[in-house]
C-alpha cells in the first residue's frame, strides 16, 4: 500500500509559487520613449564618470612619474639633498614632540601615584 501525502511539501521546503502571467500589447523587445530617455541619461552619466576617472588616473600617473620637489639636474648634491630629505627633519620633529609628550605624561602619572599617594 502506498503512503499518502498529508502535506504538500516536505518540512523545511516552500511550496512552489503560483504565478500568473499578464500579457501586454507591445512586443517584449520594444522600448518605451521614457525608458529610452532614461537609458540615454544613464549612459551619459556613466561616460562622464569614466572620463573623470581617466583624468584622475592620468594625474596620478604624472605625479608618480615625476615627484614634486625632486630635482635631477646638474644642481649640487647638497642642494638636492636639502630638497629631497626635508621630510626627514619634519619626521624627526614629530618623533621628538610625541616622545616628549609621552615622557611628560609618564612623569605626571609617577608624581600622582607615588609622590602624592593618590591611589
Amino acid at each position: 500500500m502506498a503512503k499518502q501525502k498529508r502535506i504538500g511539501t516536505r518540512p523545511g521546503q516552500r511550496q512552489p509559487l503560483q504565478r500568473t502571467t499578464t500579457r501586454t500589447s507591445r512586443p517584449p523587445d520594444a522600448v518605451s520613449p521614457e525608458e529610452e530617455a532614461r537609458a540615454a541619461e544613464l549612459e551619459a552619466q556613466i561616460l562622464a564618470e569614466e572620463k573623470a576617472a581617466e583624468e584622475i588616473q592620468k594625474g596620478r600617473d604624472r605625479r608618480a612619474k615625476a615627484p614634486e620637489g625632486a630635482i635631477y639636474s646638474s644642481a649640487p648634491l647638497a642642494q638636492r639633498a636639502a630638497e629631497e630629505y626635508a621630510y626627514v627633519q619634519r619626521d624627526l620633529r614629530r618623533i621628538l614632540v610625541v616622545g616628549g609628550g609621552l615622557l611628560i605624561a609618564l612623569a605626571v602619572i609617577y608624581v600622582v601615584l607615588n609622590v602624592l599617594n593618590v591611589v
